[in-house]
């Protein structure tokens, strides 16, 4: 399942040496003679299932080294600042000139990992236009109390810099979900940086696997658990707390924000699909307002998508929505089946659009369009981009994907409205609940997508 905001596939599996992106390295593809493997790198049937899925998660925890790896890269080069990422580097990660070579990377300080620079400035342009939403999210409304889910958390560094860098909220908790094996090793990170802890605010409820404080909450969980517990009817007396007790701290009346940066992609599609159908319908009814950040590959039918796949495969990692969810257009469509972008029955297109909206955009059309020039001639200078071809085919093969809905009012909001002859608006510091909390994606609108 759900695992880390990995980095796939960052090159390093898709080229050796100065050769080029655009055709698979011939010891790397995925091959029937493959241990454990059936042709299209899939884990055989010869092992139990149950070993065979705990093999298959390990592999995709796994990825969340590469990510901490490459978001250190970018930051020691000069593309992004996070004063927290090398925290969250595992030592095992340092000192490995010699695989270095071997697997097309440059040493950079004290023995780390250089990626490419084609792999730093995707890095760069992620990090950037996630950030750029989350701060639209965090800055509209400000004295408006806030929630942010991110699924598949990892190392990720973002609750860290918020706390440091946006102080626009008077009130905002984080949640970070992901496998216990991801969520202990972070923990243990944080419990012995002073940075770090000075950063979570107390009173603070922790375990080997688990933290909980007034802010920040990190859940051991896999994510694919959580489909369970959305199928008991809704008439089952036991169904409300069944439901909260999977996710405990969050609060289903906060505008939240749901973030996936290469999470859901490892789900079966059934499966990321039950996940968004239990966060958008069950533990947030429609009177929240609700948005949604994905970063996912896409386009796998054309020759560098094929070569994407194949070797990932190879390492046994199966991007598993990217057939179905792999263009634009399909993303999109994803969106408004997840009840996002305001478009239902006979509502005009203006009713539509004032509440919510969908954007996508590949990272081509990010860097061209989202980036200023004088950002662009900054991050130029860092280090050379000496193929732009393969830049811009590696640029064309992830996507941002943001949607949001604003939240139908409750009933006793409508009661509360007609009564006082206000908008509904009394209610947004969340002392009796948010009713039609406007304005919370207010920035979100101004954001331009791509066409598809």
């Amino acid at each position: 399942m759900p695992a880390s905001q990995s980095q796939i596939p960052n090159l390093n599996t898709l080229r050796r040496g100065r050769g080029s992106a655009r055709a698979p390295p011939t010891t790397t593809t995925a091959s029937a003679a493959s241990p454990g493997k059936n042709e299209e790198g899939e884990w055989r049937d010869n092992e139990g299932d149950n070993d065979r899925e705990k093999k298959k998660d390990g592999i995709i925890q796994a990825t969340d080294q590469d990510a901490s790896v490459s978001r250190l890269s970018a930051v020691e080069v000069g593309y992004l600042e996070d004063p927290f990422a090398e925290l969250f580097v595992p030592s095992s990660s340092q000192g490995q000139q010699g695989q270095q070579g071997q697997q097309g990377q440059q040493g950079l300080g004290r023995g780390r990992r250089r990626r490419f620079p084609i792999i730093n400035r995707g890095t760069y342009i992620r990090t950037r236009a996630i950030d750029h939403l989350v701060t639209l999210f965090l800055s509209s409304r400000p004295a408006v109390r806030k929630q942010i889910i991110s699924l598949g958390a990892g190392s990720d560094t973002r609750f860290f810099r918020i706390a440091t860098t946006l102080p626009v909220v008077s009130e905002l908790v984080y949640h970070e979900l992901d496998f216990p094996a991801v969520t202990e090793p972070k923990i243990a990170t944080i419990t012995r940086s002073p940075r770090l802890t000075a950063l979570v605010p107390g009173p603070v409820s922790l375990s080997s696997t688990s933290l909980h404080s007034p802010a920040y909450h990190i859940h051991p969980i896999d994510l694919r658990t959580l489909d369970a517990a959305a199928s008991p009817s809704r008439d089952d007396p036991h169904h409300h707390s069944q439901r909260t007790t999977q996710l405990l701290h969050v609060e289903p009346s906060l505008p939240t924000l749901i973030i996936s940066e290469c999470c859901l992609v490892y789900l079966a599609p059934h499966a990321a699909d039950a996940v968004a159908a239990y966060l958008t319908r069950t533990l947030f009814p429609p009177s929240t307002p609700l948005g949604m950040i994905l970063y996912e590959p896409i386009r796998p039918h054309d020759a560098f998508g094929q070569v994407m796949v194949a070797n990932l495969a190879a390492r046994g990692i199966a991007l598993q929505t990217l057939r179905q969810y792999g263009s634009l257009a399909a993303q999109r469509e994803r969106m408004a089946k997840y009840g996002f972008g305001g478009g239902s029955g006979g509502s005009s297109e203006a009713d539509a659009a004032a509440m919510g909206g969908i954007g996508v955009a590949d990272v081509n059309h990010l860097w061209e369009t989202g980036v200023p020039a004088e950002e662009k001639a900054r991050v130029a200078g860092l280090e050379m981009v000496d193929e732009l071809e393969e830049w811009e085919l590696l640029a064309a093969h992830y996507c941002v994907v943001w949607a949001w809905r604003d939240g139908e009012p409750a009933a006793d909001d409508e009661g509360n409205r007609a009564r006082s002859g206000g908008d509904g608006d009394e209610d947004i510091a969340g002392v009796k609940g948010t009713g039609n909390v406007k304005g919370v994606w207010e920035g979100w609108r101004d954001v331009v997508g791509q066409k598809d």
